[in-house]
C-alpha cells in the first residue's frame, strides 16, 4: 500500500491528541501495531533497497537438529542469523526465564562468520546467558517449539496432506520467543555498533531482522523434518498457510518498566503515531482508490479480530466488542464520501463516539494504512540519542519548578496516595536473574530495594517537598542538600516541555494495576499482535504473523 501521492506532505492541521488522552493506560493497553512500527519498517526498507537473502548453510539432521546460516546482503554490509536446534527433553520446555535450555538459539552475527566463528557460536549461543560473546553478535535469542502444532504439522506434509487450517489460525506459529536480546546485553555489541548504519539504526531494528530470519527457519525446520519422515510423499506447505505462520513471543514483566525508563524514546514512538493520525485527518478530502484500500483495511481487522482468541477474561471480553465495533466502523467507513469534508477526521471522530477504546486506537491504526507516501518518513524520527538531551537546569529557582510540574504533572493530582490501594505494590529487580519484578507492599519484603519507577508518586512528594522550599531556592541548591530527589527533578525539566507524550499518566502503583498494558504499548510499536494475556503480569503474542518471508519481497507486499 506504499503508494506515491502527486501533492507534498503537508504540516498537520489537526491538533494531535492530548498527551492526557493517549498516555492513559486504559489507551495504552488497547494499542494496536501500524504501518510505522518497526518489524514493518525493516520490511519496506529491505524491499526498498533491494537486500538479498541466501541460506548459505543448512547442516540439519533428520531429527531436526543441527545448524544452520541465514545471510543478509544489505547492499552496504551482511548479516547472519546463525541458528542451532536441539534435542529437549519435554519437562525442561518453559517459557519461564530462568529456562536453560530450549528447543533453537540464535544470534544475528554482524558479517559472514567462518567455520571457527560458528564453532565458536555453537559452544555458546545454545547457553544464552551461561554463553562468552563479543561484539560481533548484535542480538541473542531462544525459542521453544509449539510442540503439538510443530508435529501435527510435520505428520501431515509427510503424509502428503496439508495442516488443519483451524489449528494454524488458533495457535498462529511453531515457535515463540522467550527473549530476543540486544544492546549489549551479555557482552554482545552495544547499541552505538548499529546508531550510524541506516538499515539497522532504527528502534529495534536488528531485533526484528533477527525475528523475521527465525520464522524462515522454523518453517524450513518444520518442512525438512517432514521430507525425512515422508520421503518422496512429503509436501511443501502451501504458501497461503505457511504466510499464516508468525513467530510466537512469551513476554512478561522484564519488559515492563522500559517505556518508563526512556522516557524520550516512548516520546519519539507516540509522537510519530500521533502526527501521523493528525496528518490523515487533515487530509480534505481522499482519491476512491484511497478509500478502497482503507475498506480492505478495516476488513483484514475484522479478519484478525475473528482468528483472535485468549483465554485471558478481560481480553476476551474486549475481543468480543471490537468484532461488532469493527463491524461498525466498517458500516461508517463504507458510507464515506471520499471527495468531501475530511472524511478520515469524520471517520475517526465516529470511532470516538460510538466505538470502544479496543476499536478506537484500531480506528487509528487502520486510518493511516493507506496513506505511506504521506506519513512514512515519520519513522525516521522515531530513534532518539537519549543521554544527549538528559540535563540538569541548576540555576531554575523553585517557583518555576513548581511552575513545570503544575502545567505538566497536573494529571498527579487525580490519584490519591494516602489510599493504601493507591500504594499497594513497588517494583523491583530480581537477584537471582536481574529481571525487574512487582511486589506486593503490604504482604512482600523487599520494598526497601524499590526502583525509581513510581513516577507519579514521586513527583507528588517533590511537589509538596518544594512548597516547603523558598520560592528562590535553585535546582543546584535542591539537589546538593536533597540528592534523592535529583531524579525526579531531572525527568520533570525533560519532559516538561518538549517530552509530553514521555510519561505514563497513570499510577504504576496501584492495586489495580495491569502491567500487561504497558507491556501491550511497547509491543504494538514492535508490530505484534494476537495478545494473548496469560495473566495481568505476562502475555504472548504473534509476530509477522501474513507477512512475506524475505524471498517472497516486493515493495507492494512489504508495505
Amino acid at each position: 500500500m506504499n503508494r506515491p501521492v502527486p501533492a507534498p506532505v503537508p504540516a498537520p492541521t489537526r491538533a494531535l491528541r492530548a498527551p492526557d488522552e493517549v498516555m492513559r493506560l486504559e489507551c495504552l493497553g488497547a494499542s494496536h501495531p501500524t504501518r510505522l512500527s518497526f518489524l514493518r519498517t525493516l520490511m519496506r526498507r529491505a524491499a526498498r533497497e533491494g537486500w538479498r537473502f541466501t541460506r548459505p548453510l543448512w547442516e540439519i539432521d533428520a531429527e531436526g537438529y543441527g545448524r544452520a546460516v541465514y545471510r543478509v546482503d544489505t547492499g552496504a554490509r551482511s548479516y547472519c542469523l546463525v541458528a542451532f536446534a536441539h534435542y529437549l527433553q519435554d519437562e525442561r520446555r518453559t517459557d519461564r526465564v530462568i529456562a536453560e535450555a530450549w528447543d533453537t538459539s540464535y544470534a544475528l552475527y554482524d558479517g559472514v562468520p567462518d567455520t571457527a566463528e560458528i564453532e565458536r557460536l555453537e559452544a555458546n549461543v545454545p547457553r544464552q546467558e551461561a554463553g562468552r560473546f563479543t561484539a560481533r553478535e548484535l542480538t541473542l535469542s531462544r525459542a521453544n517449539k509449539s510442540v503439538r502444532l510443530f508435529d501435527s504439522l510435520v505428520a501431515r506434509l509427510a503424509r502428503g496432506a496439508m495442516p488443519d487450517e483451524a489449528a494454524i489460525e488458533a495457535v498462529g506459529y511453531l515457535m515463540r520467543t522467550t527473549a530476543v536480546y540486544g544492546n549489549g546485553k551479555f557482552g554482545i555489541a552495544d547499541r552505538d555498533v548499529l546508531r550510524d548504519r541506516p538499515e539497522l539504526g532504527g528502534p529495534f531494528q536488528a531485533e526484528m531482522l533477527t525475528v523475521w530470519l527465525i520464522r524462515s527457519f522454523t518453517l524450513d525446520l518444520a518442512e525438512h523434518c517432514a521430507r525425512a519422515l515422508g520421503g518422496d510423499r512429503a509436501v511443501a506447505l502451501e504458501p497461503r498457510l505457511r504466510r499464516r505462520i508468525g513467530v510466537g513471543n512469551s513476554t512478561g514483566l522484564g519488559m515492563a518498566p522500559f517505556l518508563v525508563r526512556h522516557p524520550t524514546l516512548l516520546h519519539a514512538w507516540i509522537h510519530a503515531r500521533e502526527t501521523a493520525l493528525a496528518r490523515v485527518r487533515a487530509l480534505p478530502a481522499i482519491t476512491p482508490e484511497d478509500h478502497r484500500l482503507l475498506l480492505a483495511a478495516i476488513d483484514r481487522a475484522r479478519e484478525v479480530a475473528g482468528s483472535w482468541a485468549t483465554i485471558d477474561a478481560v481480553q476476551t471480553a474486549r475481543i468480543a466488542g471490537l468484532r461488532a465495533d469493527l463491524d461498525r466502523l466498517h458500516e461508517a467507513a463504507a458510507r464515506l464520501d471520499p471527495g468531501l469534508d475530511h472524511p478520515c477526521d469524520r471517520l475517526y471522530r465516529f470511532a470516538c463516539e460510538a466505538l470502544g477504546m479496543e476499536a478506537r486506537e484500531y480506528a487509528a491504526a487502520l486510518l493511516i494504512e493507506p496513506f505511506g507516501a504521506l506519513v512514512d518518513d515519520l519513522t525516521e524520527t522515531m530513534a532518539v540519542d537519549e543521554d544527549a538531551l538528559w540535563h540538569m537546569g541548576g540555576t531554575l529557582p523553585a517557583r518555576d519548578l513548581l511552575a513545570r510540574i503544575d502545567d505538566a504533572y497536573g494529571w498527579t493530582g487525580r490519584i490519591d496516595f494516602a489510599d493504601p490501594m493507591s500504594d499497594a505494590r513497588f517494583w523491583y529487580v530480581s537477584a537471582d536473574k536481574l529481571e525487574p519484578r512487582l511486589g506486593e507492599r503490604r504482604e512482600e519484603p523487599g520494598a526497601d530495594r524499590e526502583q525509581p519507577l513510581a513516577i507519579a508518586r514521586d513527583v507528588t512528594r517533590l511537589k509538596a517537598y518544594l512548597g516547603t522550599l523558598p520560592p528562590e531556592r535553585t535546582v543546584a541548591e535542591i539537589v546538593l542538600e536533597r540528592p534523592d530527589w535529583r531524579h525526579v527533578i531531572q525527568r520533570v525539566l525533560l519532559l516538561s516541555r518538549d517530552h509530553l507524550y514521555g510519561e505514563v499518566r497513570d499510577n504504576l502503583l496501584s492495586a489495580a494495576l495491569r502491567p500487561i498494558d504497558l507491556l501491550r504499548c511497547k509491543l504494538a510499536f514492535f508490530g505484534a499482535d494476537q495478545f494473548d494475556p496469560r495473566s495481568d503480569r505476562w502475555l504472548r503474542i504473534s509476530m509477522f504473523r501474513g507477512a512475506p518471508f524475505p524471498e517472497e519481497l516486493s515493495a507492494g507486499e512489504a508495505a
